[in-house]
């Protein structure tokens, strides 16, 4: 059973964005932002990245979608950064709409797609538990009997945290929210002509049945004003991390605070001197 994972990196999607622009050169000036694009890489290298490198079942591919005009600086730290982990590929993808790009960079990777393919998305401030592709994949096995009346099937976990990041390290929140893009994946069957960027995460029960482990927690999703998460709305804010929920960040996610300080610490922007 083929396992893929999926994230974009600031790739100038074609319209679907609360932020709209009239041309894609618009789009990538705006995306392309030395403060914003520092932002991301420090979300992404503190969050995705770690949880992505430890995963303890190593049998995936995990794609990071980007722009073809991506400058030159930021997809050198990209590649340099990524370099240590063998599953994941970047692939640039010229800009459409944002489930057309995600989609067709899928089908690439399953190439001849004959077998069952599990496939999850994140964004790149998002973080996976160290476990998540071995549960997705037992939880798909133990399902067998059960999902054979269906061509598709979603495993998912609803209990996650919400972490802000900056110098002083970690703020967090334990929620328990249904059907977040990050906490799920869905089965798919060889030669299935859509994929999991087809479908609303928050939608997809209403297509598929859908296996839910309520109990450990899987996600981290980032609070911040770069992301449309809405979460950085509501009033019970996160809180400082204590000394147990930080051991379990390291113990379950491969999220260490002390690197977050340092990342996050640093003055230094990185800008487009290409």
């Amino acid at each position: 059973m083929r396992v893929v994972g999926l994230c974009r990196f600031s790739y100038p999607a074609l319209g679907g964005f609360k932020r709209m622009h009239d041309t894609v050169e618009d789009r990538e000036a705006y995306l392309y932002q030395p403060e914003r694009m520092n932002l991301r890489f420090n979300h992404f290298e503190t969050l995705t990245l770690p949880s992505i490198a430890a995963q303890r079942d190593p049998r995936f591919s995990f794609l990071v979608v980007i722009g073809p005009r991506m400058p030159k600086p930021y997809l050198d730290r990209l590649h340099d950064i990524t370099a240590g982990v063998e599953q994941i590929k970047i692939v640039a993808m010229e800009p459409v709409k944002h489930r057309y790009a995600m989609q067709a960079a899928i089908k690439e990777e399953l190439g001849e797609d004959t077998g069952e393919s599990l496939q999850f998305r994140l964004d790149d401030d998002d973080a996976v538990g160290v476990n998540f592709v071995r549960a997705i994949r037992r939880m798909a096995r133990q399902a067998g009997n059960l999902r054979k009346p269906w061509r598709n099937m979603v495993f998912e976990f609803s209990k996650g945290y919400e972490a802000a990041l900056s110098p002083e390290g970690i703020r967090l929140r334990e929620v328990q929210i249904p059907f977040l893009a990050c906490g799920l994946a869905a089965l798919f069957k060889p030669g299935a002509k859509k994929t999991i960027m087809n479908y609303g995460h928050h939608k997809l029960h209403e297509t598929m049945p859908t296996l839910i482990d309520p109990g450990m927690p899987m996600y981290i999703r980032a609070v911040h004003a770069d992301n449309d998460s809405q979460a950085s709305d509501r009033q019970d804010k996160p809180q400082p991390a204590t000394r147990e929920q930080l051991d379990l960040l390291r113990a379950k996610f491969n999220v260490d605070e002390a690197q977050v300080k340092a990342v996050f610490g640093a003055q230094a922007v990185l800008r487009d001197t290409a």
